[in-house]
C-alpha cells in the first residue's frame, strides 16, 4: 500500500459513504485537542443493516469480520468528515473499541474485530496500528452484530 490513505482506499475499491447521523441523543464525535472520540459505528450500508443477529448463531465469524470491516469504513467516513476530506491529517488511529453481539461461549471476538483493525492498517499503514478492545456482549442496538468506536489523533488543518 502507498502512504496516502486516499490512494489506499482507491486501491481497496472503497468509496466512503456519507457519515452516518446519530440516531439518539449523542454526537458523532467529540474533540479534545488533537484527539477525536468517534461514537460507535454500526455496519450500516446504504441505509440498510446487512449484518444483524448473533455471531456464532445467526451469522458466521467470517460474516462478523465483514460487519466489523463495514464499521471500520463508517469510522473512516467520520474521520474524513472531520478532516474535510484530507485523511493525510490522521496522525494515528489510537484505539478501537469493538463490541460483538455473540452467543454464550463464543470466544473469537478478536478475530471478528480484526475486520476493522486490518482495514485501519490497510488504509493508514503504521499510523493505523492501534490499541484495542474486543468484547462479547449479549445484545447491541438494532440487533446489529458488531459496533466499533474509535479514538483518533488528527492534526490541525
Amino acid at each position: 500500500m502507498s502512504n496516502s490513505p486516499k490512494e489506499n482506499l482507491e486501491k481497496l475499491g472503497i468509496n466512503l459513504p456519507a457519515p452516518v447521523a446519530p440516531v439518539a441523543n449523542y454526537v458523532p464525535y467529540t474533540q479534545s485537542g488533537t484527539l477525536y472520540s468517534i461514537s460507535g459505528q454500526v455496519p450500516i450500508e446504504d441505509g440498510n443493516l446487512p449484518f444483524t443477529g448473533k455471531v456464532g448463531v445467526d451469522i458466521s465469524e467470517e460474516e462478523g469480520a465483514k460487519a466489523a470491516r463495514l464499521c471500520g469504513i463508517n469510522i473512516i467516513a467520520q474521520i474524513n468528515a472531520i478532516c474535510d476530506g484530507d485523511l493525510s491529517r490522521v496522525n494515528r488511529i489510537v484505539k478501537l473499541g469493538g463490541f460483538v453481539n455473540c452467543a454464550d461461549g463464543f470466544g473469537n471476538q478478536p478475530e471478528v474485530v480484526n475486520g476493522a483493525s486490518d482495514l485501519m492498517v490497510e488504509v493508514f499503514g503504521d499510523k493505523g496500528k492501534h490499541s484495542r478492545s474486543a468484547v462479547g456482549t449479549n445484545a447491541l442496538p438494532r440487533n446489529v452484530s458488531v459496533e466499533i468506536d474509535a479514538l483518533v489523533d488528527i492534526a490541525d488543518a
